[in-house]
């Protein structure tokens, strides 16, 4: 929004003049199939969410995007003032672990070398935010490609190949000055600074141990973290460990950095955190949207700090949806959230096989902005088993201007 890649999108000056821009219309999905019957490429699904449109809750528009290039495990992008396009890499394309970053030209999506020095990469990669005003960038880490590609096992948690650390880099040298460890952060995924682009502090989410992490900048101009939510794991049967994460995967904050909302992919919930003092997050809204430890199915909780029963299956318009809530995207006033169910094929292969079978969906949310609260849209779903070659698994929305998860103001 602020410096759009090639100069397209709305250019909003500010994140709270961005608040004040046109509700959403379409949103874009990249989605894969996974059926081994189906012989087909990723592509680009275009779904309508206009509650005026005839083709709302509709896929209107899938189109082919077949990887055309040797690039290897990228995950997250982000324009530069500059107008390139800077993409996080998880791993070379043997799948051995590499946490660099690609430059594309933002008019002819060229590749124009990497942004790190030479050899300068992460030993590991995938998400990362930056902050050109105090001349900083942190990544997080997942694993290589090849410890996380065919599933989750234990072994490697127990081997120590998942990341437990962030990497602050100078924006301007483009080298790592600073290693955080985290303290009950196994496995930091999304990252996110607050959006007022001054604040020299912000959020992570660390999967496997299920914490939210706040990264702060000291007096001295180094960098620390804390850890300020915990979702304690749920004592069960039935399930391949005899304890449940969360597994937070996926984190974002409202534009006018009141709001932080994440997703519990195995527990099956979606929270809302008042930050307005960012070291003590409230808890303001909690919504089940399916998990692994509905009522009716193979898992039994035996022991739970936070619930007194079992949550129900969800149904929205006569599905019943399985896998949790992962991917989530706000609307830039804050008052819908979308959200998708598929992890990685694989992972989903693991834990939720229904989603092979069935396809993933998305949902929306409605939020009380004045308050705090979720609610579901019981007239939203957009069912993704239900695409011309069979079910497909939708995963990270995006909006044609920009979003709360992809913008930074410099």
């Amino acid at each position: 929004m602020a410096a759009g890649c090639g100069k397209c999108g709305p250019g909003y000056p500010s994140p709270l003049e961005a608040m004040k821009g046109p509700r959403e219309e379409i949103i874009y999905l990249p989605c894969i199939y996974r059926n081994t019957d189906i012989e087909a490429p990723d592509y680009l699904a275009t779904v309508d969410v206009d509650p005026k449109s005839p083709q709302y809750c509709q896929v209107v528009e899938p189109k082919d995007i077949h990887a055309k290039c040797v690039l290897a495990y990228l995950h997250t992008s982000h324009c530069l003032p500059s107008g390139e396009v800077m993409i996080s890499t998880l791993g070379d394309p043997e799948g051995n672990s590499k946490g660099g970053f690609v430059l594309l030209d933002g008019e002819t999506w060229e590749v124009k070398g990497t942004w790190e020095r030479p050899g300068g990469a992460a030993p590991l990669g995938y998400d990362f935010w930056y902050q050109p005003r105090h001349n900083v960038m942190i990544s997080t880490e997942w694993a290589a490609p090849n410890v996380f590609r065919d599933g989750f096992n234990l072994a490697d948690v127990e081997a120590g190949r998942y990341g437990s650390h962030l990497n602050v880099w100078d924006w301007q040298r483009h080298e790592i000055v600073e290693t955080l460890p985290l303290q009950d952060g196994l496995l930091p995924l999304e990252i996110r600074f607050l959006h007022d682009p001054a604040a020299a502090q912000g959020f992570v989410g660390c999967a496997l141990s299920s914490t939210i992490q706040r990264f702060f900048k000291n007096k001295g101009g180094t960098w620390s973290v804390e850890k300020v939510i915990q979702v304690p794991p749920k004592k069960v049967k039935g399930w391949m460990l005899p304890e449940m994460p969360g597994l937070i995967t996926d984190i974002l904050l409202s534009l006018d950095d009141r709001f932080l909302y994440f997703s519990n992919w195995l527990h099956g919930d979606l929270r809302q955190y008042d930050i307005s003092d960012p070291q003590k997050p409230r808890l303001t809204g909690q919504l089940f949207l399916g998990g692994s430890i509905v009522k009716g199915g193979p898992v039994q909780v035996l022991e739970d700090k936070e619930l007194t029963a079992q949550p129900e299956p969800l149904v929205v318009k006569g599905k019943r949806v399985v896998g949790g809530p992962q991917m989530i995207q706000l609307s830039l006033d804050g008052k819908r959230l979308y959200v998708t169910t598929s992890l990685y094929s694989t992972w989903d292969k693991q834990f939720y096989p229904e989603l092979i079978r069935e396809g993933s969906v998305m949902l929306q949310v409605d939020v009380n902005t004045v308050n705090g609260g979720l609610k579901l849209n019981p007239n939203f779903l957009v069912d993704f088993g239900k695409e011309p070659l069979g079910p497909a698994l939708a995963h990270e929305a995006r909006y044609p201007g920009g979003d709360c998860s992809s913008d930074i103001w410099p």
